[in-house]
């Protein structure tokens, strides 16, 4: 059985990690906004749910300019959240329930807010002060025009321009200008802040765009021409390593730099990368003397087909052993479409134009979202390696496409020209109990609007409730612990097509029916079943089950 307790530096290698959006996750205070405070007095659902782990998105002191990503200090509590003293109560009571901390850290950026870019703006010229940070002339005849074509994730230009005439990168919104990681003086200061965090006891960190810290800065700067602006589809068309901002070599340097600092902790610190890259380069940043894992976005974007996932579960596995590390799953996050809607989309459906729909093209049914979302999770929990969870998807929560446009707060609807919603459907937040302004969130409306439907997804219709998705994920994640032996998985040699079938050890097997249509179902004792058998030995579609 896998060791997960405290005593042990590989704990995170089999463990299940909760990941929580603090600000729409408890609200204490009753401000709207989710907080420290609330987390801490909530974080018995965690234990009950049975998580290793939790993973808190940024708490720190920011504009709220992309959700908390845009950090004005890095070693402090955004005082709407709390202050460090809640911090340290909640590290405190989550290690007293068994619970380890992992928290964000964000190294590619900063606040506009942040004092480094205030005395920035400040600065000369070639200054000690922007050499932080990644300022340029403009081209043009009067240095009208951006430096280079590069662009931003969110949309439009990766150039703004001061009041000066100077041009400041930002690959996010204008609010989160880029460092420069060839500045000794940054590298420096992230060092002091992992000590920081760490001292305070936390036990790792999820390292945020942690493919984009490294950037060609050599004159001239060079366009990206018809790369291709963001994301995986560029990579694939430039050599390995060779992106202007993305996935250079070099941002290797800066994780073995860390990994010697993590290493100083007993047990280590651990880290697990935000890297969306090719899975041949993603191992990289998972290698033993860097962060040691790297998320497994493949396969959050799969589709809701057998051939698909066995290739890349297969291909995963395979990068994960070569790199020493181990694999790390993933359904949802802040950043996507919660899977019990997303897996219902039909194959080449945009998610981003299907929210722009408010979710009516092609609308889908709640019912069948669920069952699909919960056969697959059972099945992510029963493969090798780490599984991540993201807040409320232990009680099937869809994501809330029909937001009114008034109520968007995420830059992308803005800066895309209100062409794409953005994220803010996930991150509505959760229900805890049946009735309330705000489901139990707080004591007023919460900072986006719930639906009525969620007083059905509530923690308190569920809890108890035999059948319920919570009981559930408590169940799996019960037997999942009982069950863990070593980090291999056998592929049967004799299932359908359309059906998954593997064996973790000789008690623990797992069938996915991912067709059309029922399926045999083999001999053994069902432990474990994402949706109830009604019998005839049958399996049906879109059902998970574990078998000893």
């Amino acid at each position: 059985m896998a060791d997960l307790s405290s005593r042990s530096p590989d704990w995170w290698r089999q463990a299940v990690v909760y990941q929580v959006y603090p600000r729409s996750f408890a609200d204490a205070d009753g401000d709207g906004l989710g907080d420290l405070r609330g987390i801490t007095e909530r974080l018995d659902h965690l234990a009950a749910l049975g998580v290793d782990a939790l993973w808190l998105s940024p708490f720190y002191l920011s504009e709220l300019a992309d959700g908390g990503y845009d950090i004005a200090d890095h070693r402090d509590v955004d005082p709407r959240l709390g202050t460090l003293d809640d911090f340290d109560a909640l590290v405190t009571e989550a290690h007293r329930l068994g619970l380890k901390v992992v928290v964000d850290i964000v190294p590619n950026h900063t606040s506009h807010l942040h004092p480094w870019f205030q005395e920035a703006l400040r600065a000369e010229p070639g200054s000690a002060a922007r050499d932080r940070y990644v300022f340029r002339s403009g081209r043009g005849a009067h240095g009208e025009l951006p430096p280079t074509d590069w662009q931003s994730v969110f949309g439009g230009s990766a150039w703004r321009r001061t009041p000066d005439g100077a041009w400041y990168l930002h690959l996010f919104a204008p609010e989160q200008p880029d460092l420069n990681w060839d500045n000794e003086e940054v590298r420096a200061d992230f060092r002091t802040t992992l000590r920081f965090w760490s001292d305070r006891g936390v036990d790792g960190f999820r390292v945020d765009v942690a493919h984009g810290l490294a950037k060609d800065l050599a004159e001239p700067l060079r366009d990206i021409g018809d790369i291709g602006a963001t994301g995986e589809e560029s990579l694939l068309r430039v050599a390995p390593g060779s992106h202007p901002y993305w996935d250079r070599d070099e941002v290797h340097e800066i994780y073995r730099d860390w990994r010697t600092l993590f290493d100083t902790y007993a047990p280590p610190r651990t880290a697990v990368a935000e890297a969306w890259v090719p899975g041949a380069r993603r191992a990289r940043y998972a290698r033993p003397d860097e962060l040691g894992q790297a998320f497994n976005f493949e396969y959050l974007e799969a589709g809701w087909d057998a051939d698909e996932l066995r290739e890349l579960i297969t291909a995963a596995l395979l990068g994960a052993r070569s790199a020493g590390a181990s694999a790390t799953w993933v359904l949802s996050n802040h950043d996507v479409v919660r899977h019990a809607s997303r897996l219902m989309l039909p194959p080449g459906t945009d998610p981003g134009a299907w929210l722009l729909s408010d979710g009516t093209e092609p609308a889908l049914d709640p019912a069948a979202g669920l069952r699909r979302a919960r056969a697959a999770t059972l099945l992510m929990l029963a493969l090798p390696g780490s599984a991540y969870l993201y807040q409320g998807e232990e009680l099937g929560l869809p994501e809330v496409a029909d937001l009114p446009a008034g109520a968007l707060q995420d830059p992308i609807w803005e800066q895309t020209g209100h062409t794409r919603k953005g994220r803010d459907g996930c991150r509505v937040p959760l229900p805890w109990t049946t009735t309330g302004p705000s489901y139990g969130f707080g004591a007023g409306p919460g900072w986006l609007p719930q639906p009525p439907s969620f007083a059905w997804y509530a923690v308190e219709a569920q809890a108890g409730t035999e059948g319920s998705t919570l009981e559930l994920y408590r169940m799996a994640l019960r037997l999942r612990r009982k069950l863990l032996e070593g980090e291999e998985l056998r592929w049967s040699a004799d299932s359908g097509a359309a059906v998954l079938d593997f064996s973790r050890s000789p008690g623990w097997r797992c069938i996915t029916n991912l067709g059309a249509g029922p399926v045999p179902l083999p001999p053994g004792e069902v432990l474990l079943s994402s949706v109830p058998l009604s019998g005839g030995g049958l399996l049906p579609p879109d059902t998970t089950i574990w078998l000893a």
